[in-house]
C-alpha cells in the first residue's frame, strides 16, 4: 500500500526532536509552522547563485511539455507541490545537498538521452532509489562492513552498539521519502547506503562533495544492486526499543541476506 503522510497538523511534534528529522533543525520553521511555507520561503533559503529554484508545480507549468529531470537541467525549475510533505522534503534536500542533487539530475539526463524519456535503465533505477531514500555512511573498521555485507544485524547494532555512538560509523539521511517516512513514528525505517570506506574522520562536507563527484562521474549508482539496505531503526536513538538486546533479535525490518546477495566493496576516500 502506499504510504499517505499525514497531514501537517496530525503530525506528533515530537518526531521532529527524534532522529532522523532532529537532523534537519535548521529547517524547523519550514517543518513545524502552522502554515505551509510558500514557493517564495523556500526560494528564499536558496543562495543568490544557486542556479536553480522552486516553481509551484501547476497544470501551465506541466504544459510545457517537459521531464521533471529535463526542466531543472534547462532552466533550473525544480517543480513543487505546495502542501505536499514529500516535495517539502524534497525541496530541503535540496537546500543542504545541491551538488549531490545536481549530481543525480545530470547523470539522470544522460540517462535519459541515451535510453529515451519513455524507458529506464538499471543506473536510472539506482539513482532515483538513492534519491528516495539514500543515506550517505562512512566507517573505519572492515570488520563492521563485513558484518552489514552478512546481514548480522545483531552483531552490528548490538554487538557493535558503540560504533555508532562514537563516531567509528558516520552517516547522513540523504533520501527525501525516508524523511517523510519518520513523520509517522510507528514506522521502522530502513534506507538504501552508500558506503564510504575511510582511515580517519571525515569531514561532512568532503564525504558530501566526495559523494557528489563519485555519482556524477559515473564511478556510483550504475546498479540499484551497489545500495546496501540499512535498517535505521537499530542505530542507538533511533527507535524507542532498540536499547532492548530483543528488538535486535526479533525486529521485522531486520531481514536476512538472499542467497547469492553480494555487495561491492565500499568507496575508499
Amino acid at each position: 500500500m502506499r504510504y499517505r503522510a499525514p497531514s501537517r497538523e496530525a503530525v506528533e511534534p515530537g518526531v521532529f526532536g527524534r532522529l532522523p528529522l532532529a537532523a534537519w533543525r535548521e529547517y524547523s520553521a519550514l517543518l513545524e509552522g502552522t502554515p505551509w511555507p510558500s514557493i517564495a520561503a523556500l526560494n528564499e533559503r536558496l543562495p543568490a547563485d544557486a542556479g536553480t529554484r522552486f516553481l509551484a508545480q501547476t497544470p501551465t507549468l506541466l504544459a510545457d511539455g517537459l521531464h521533471y529531470e529535463q526542466r531543472i537541467a534547462e532552466h533550473g525549475d525544480i517543480a513543487t507541490r505546495e502542501g505536499n510533505w514529500h516535495d517539502l522534503l524534497n525541496a530541503l534536500v535540496w537546500l543542504r545537498y545541491p551538488a549531490l542533487k545536481q549530481a543525480l539530475n545530470q547523470r539522470q539526463m544522460a540517462e535519459i538521452a541515451r535510453m529515451g524519456p519513455k524507458q529506464r535503465s538499471r543506473s536510472q533505477y539506482a539513482l532515483t532509489h538513492f534519491d528516495e531514500a539514500g543515506v550517505i555512511v562512512a566507517l573505519r573498521d572492515r570488520a563492521l562492513l563485513a558484518l552489514w555485507d552478512a546481514h548480522d544485524w545483531h552483531g552490528l547494532f548490538w554487538r557493535h552498539r558503540q560504533a555508532w555512538i562514537d563516531g567509528s560509523i558516520q552517516l547522513e539521511v540523504f533520501g527525501h521519502a525516508l524523511l517523510e517516512l519518520a513523520l509517522s513514528p510507528d514506522k521502522l525505517l530502513v534506507g538504501k547506503a552508500l558506503v564510504f570506506q575511510s582511515s580517519g574522520d571525515l569531514d561532512a562536507g568532503q564525504l558530501r562533495a566526495t559523494c557528489a563527484e563519485a555519482i556524477a562521474s559515473g564511478q556510483l549508482l550504475r546498479d540499484p544492486l551497489e545500495l546496501r539496505p540499512l535498517p535505521l531503526s537499530g542505530i542507538p536513538g533511533w527507535h524507542p526499543g532498540n536499547g532492548d538486546e530483543t528488538f535486535h533479535r526479533t525486529t521485522v525490518c531486520y531481514q536476512p541476506r538472499r542467497a547469492g546477495r553480494e555487495y561491492p566493496p565500499a568507496y575508499v576516500c
